[in-house]
């Protein structure tokens, strides 16, 4: 249970979780910060979530109860121009202590969040959860953000963790950059996202000629799966690669105009962007899934959540030994890894698994090792003793 005996009492420690956006429409509140914070209520926590509206005006004010958790929404700040950013974090931190909490959990060490904790947050316990690299190779560089934007946010990727009593991370390069920022190895939690119970076996009716790409096309260069396509296609002509996201800058068009000069474009159902709700019906349709990524910092330091959805839905893969990849995927649990940025090695791969039901059967037995090990059950424990880190240390300058 998460919770702190004094006496024969036992107090339930009260926890508020600080958001970088709302429930809606990005998944880091719905693919890491809900599920961890459902799984910690159910180990005897009291846990609120706060987020801004961001990027969705009318979530402004409302609040919803999804399985225990409470995620409240933050009113949109009345001050006029810069000014809006220091009330939408003054909102966050009021909101937040509202319940008076004995531990504030910082989800994303950035945005209005980190600016609601500089401010001050009483007698609670600070505990910052990195699940990105911001700063420089990382999303400040994708994103496109403005210079100052892109200060701010490198400075308070490092400054943040260091007035934490612990951090919680998502990947191993995530760990260490932590040690790199001088925090103490006994105060950084290896934390990384986890995996949903199964589905069960779908009825798959591809008979392994239907592959998934499930993407937001900056994971890889578009031209790297036009390349692992051609290969693939040249020699299963009866294959389709279903195509599932969108770009965060229009990547969508490049791949699709690189796919018709290769004269591939025939063989690819391209279904762009598709609310959550109608995702597994597509992937109970699929035979194999890819997951090409680039060996960047990025890559590195991110746990793939879509890689996780794609185990859940019973999937074989084959994936880029990159970052969190070769941490889930080891042991051939669910999945091939291959040397990333190695086109005709990764399309090697894909046309073994396509021509051998029996190796993928295989994958997928083994990929029960991933969802036992990997449960938000099993990484809630981890969660509670960095809270109770940070409240029994010595406070850090804040």
């Amino acid at each position: 249970m998460a919770s702190a005996r004094h006496g024969r009492a036992v107090v339930t420690l009260v926890v508020t979780m600080l958001a970088p956006f709302g429930i809606r429409p990005k998944g880091t509140l719905v693919a890491r910060m809900l599920p961890l914070a459902q799984a910690l209520v159910r180990q005897g926590a009291l846990v609120r979530i706060v987020a801004p509206p961001v990027l969705e005006p009318r979530d402004a004010g409302r609040v919803e109860l999804l399985d225990g958790v409470e995620v409240r929404h933050t009113a949109l700040p009345r001050w006029p121009g810069a000014a809006a950013h220091l009330q939408a974090a003054l909102l966050m931190r009021r909101t937040a202590l509202t319940h008076q909490p004995d531990v504030i959990h910082l989800f994303k060490p950035k945005g209005y969040g980190g600016l609601a904790v500089r401010a001050g947050i009483g007698n609670a316990a600070l505990v910052v959860d990195s699940d990105d690299w911001e700063g420089r190779g990382g999303w400040n560089d994708l994103a496109g953000y403005p210079p100052l934007a892109r200060r701010v946010f490198a400075w308070q990727e490092q400054d943040l963790p260091r007035r934490a009593g612990a951090v919680t991370v998502a990947s191993r390069t995530l760990q260490t950059q932590m040690w790199g920022f001088g925090i103490a190895p006994g105060r950084v939690f290896y934390v990384p996202n986890g995996v949903a119970a199964p589905r069960g076996d779908a009825a798959r009716g591809g008979g392994g000629r239907r592959v998934a790409w499930y993407t937001r096309f900056w994971e890889c260069p578009p031209e790297s799966m036009v390349a692992i396509w051609a290969r693939v296609h040249a020699a299963r002509r009866d294959t389709t690669l279903v195509v599932i996201g969108r770009g965060e800058h229009g990547e969508e068009h490049r791949f699709l105009a690189a796919a018709r000069q290769a004269g591939i474009a025939d063989s690819i159902d391209y279904l762009g962007w598709l609310e959550p709700t109608a995702i597994p019906a597509v992937l109970d349709t699929i035979d194999l899934a890819l997951v090409p990524v680039s060996d960047t910092l990025v890559m590195r330091a991110r746990a793939s959540a879509k890689l996780l959805e794609l185990v859940a839905a019973g999937i074989p893969l084959v994936a880029s030994r990159v970052g969190e990849a070769a941490e889930y995927l080891r042991d051939s649990r669910g999945g091939v890894l291959v040397p990333p940025d190695d086109a005709a090695a990764f399309a090697d791969a894909t046309l073994l698994l396509l021509s051998d039901p029996a190796q993928r059967r295989m994958l997928l037995e083994r990929a029960a090792g991933i969802s036992a090990e990997y449960s938000w059950d099993a990484l809630a424990p981890v969660v509670i003793r960095a809270w109770q880190v940070a409240r029994a240390g010595p406070a850090p300058a804040r």
